[in-house]
């Protein structure tokens, strides 16, 4: 989550940008507040460690801040998310950088150990959820819906656990472009000379990377071979199809990124933010590489906030958090569950974007394999 998102339903949370200086210095807050009431929210594992999850909200509203970055309030839904956690519980939401990749968010979490400007949470590519479990950053936690995720969709003991997702597809400006692309292999074509561009360097940000990875797969790839994708965007670019401006709204709406390939859910919300600006944006999930991934959460271990972090763990786990994923067009992981149990939100459901099939997953020697491969080789692929 790179850039600022369009959400179907308009509403954007008003949102506190922390400004502190780089070299503020570290902070005793956490300390005092992770002993509340006898309690050691920042080891606590799970709600039942505070009493209850009514004793984790007073511990939370005691601590009455909440530390995010890198949670545009257009992507997923999260200005309405962030809105309505305000609301419910008091607790004041700042939000830094918005426009941040996942790189910066673990960069974050290292640099900024001890201090209040720390990121109480973080909202994570899965690749870098994985690294950043492995290097020992996150606390465990397990949410009271824990048991209802599918395995295969969070650590063991909660070290991350997934939120949402969506497949990879392509948006496109219907009004600037005659025929919209439904497929990879379209993007090769010359009439799509210098227009077709991506949200962000899929080697800092997960939805560029999926892209990449959807196109190896639609050019003889698979999970165990990004390579390619790699090969396919430096064909992208030899041909002059390539275009490096990262998508955001205001791109589309300027005319600068006319094709775009990102997460479907992001596609999904910019129609009807497009359509009040007179642009037709049309989504297609690509015939020839059909890409699935999910983001996942997880809490900094030394976060300056703990009880307030493990609430809004809870929060986006619960059925209304999960169903405000729903309403900025992602799939959130709930969604068997909720709809068996008859608490997903079915009028929202019903507008995601089409696909056939089931999706499959990468595992994580996969993901890492292929982050490593892209990381070596997608400078020279560009570049050269």
């Amino acid at each position: 989550m790179f850039t600022p998102r369009a959400r179907a339903a308009g509403v954007v949370a008003v949102l506190t940008i922390v400004t502190a200086a780089c070299g503020a210095a570290p902070s005793t807050q956490q300390t005092t507040q992770a002993s509340q009431g006898g309690v050691n929210a920042a080891t606590a594992t799970s709600a039942a460690d505070f009493g209850g999850l009514d004793k984790l909200v007073e511990a939370a509203k005691k601590e009455g801040n909440l530390h995010v970055i890198a949670l545009p309030p257009d992507w997923a839904n999260y200005g309405e998310i962030i809105e309505k956690f305000q609301a419910k519980y008091g607790i004041k939401i700042e939000s830094e950088t918005p426009d941040a990749a996942s790189a910066d968010e673990i960069n974050a979490v290292k640099t900024r150990k001890g201090q209040d400007r720390a990121p109480d949470v973080l909202d994570l590519g899965q690749s870098f959820a994985i690294s950043g479990a492995a290097e020992g950053l996150f606390a465990p936690y397990k949410v009271q819906t824990f048991d209802k995720i599918p395995e295969g969709q969070k650590e063991p003991t909660g070290l991350w656990v997934n939120d949402y997702g969506g497949y990879v597809s392509i948006g496109c400006d219907a009004k600037q472009i005659k025929t919209c692309p439904t497929s990879f292999a379209d993007l090769l074509k010359p009439e799509y000379k210098g227009k077709v561009a991506m949200n962000g360097n899929p080697t800092k940000a997960g939805s560029a990377f999926a892209g990449v990875y959807a196109a190896a797969i639609a050019n003889g790839g698979s999970f165990d071979d990004i390579q390619p994708g790699i090969d396919f965007f430096k064909k992208l670019k030899d041909a002059g199809n390539y275009n490096p401006v990262e998508t955001t709204p205001a791109t589309i709406e300027k005319g600068e990124t006319q094709i775009s390939i990102d997460w479907d859910y992001n596609n999904a919300a910019y129609a009807p933010q497009m359509a009040a600006k007179g642009i037709d944006w049309k989504v297609n999930v690509p015939s020839d590489g059909k890409y699935f991934q999910m983001y996942a959460q997880a809490i900094n271990k030394d976060a300056p906030h703990p009880a307030a972090a493990r609430l809004w763990q809870e929060y986006l786990y619960s059925a209304e958090g999960q169903n405000l994923y729903l309403k900025g067009f992602a799939r959130p992981v709930l969604l068997p569950a909720m709809t068996a149990d008859g608490t997903v939100d079915k009028a929202l459901a019903a507008k995601l974007p089409a696909v056939e099939g089931e999706p499959e997953f990468p595992t994580t020697e996969q993901v890492d394999a292929a982050k490593a491969k892209l990381a070596a080789g997608w400078d020279a692929a560009i570049s050269g």
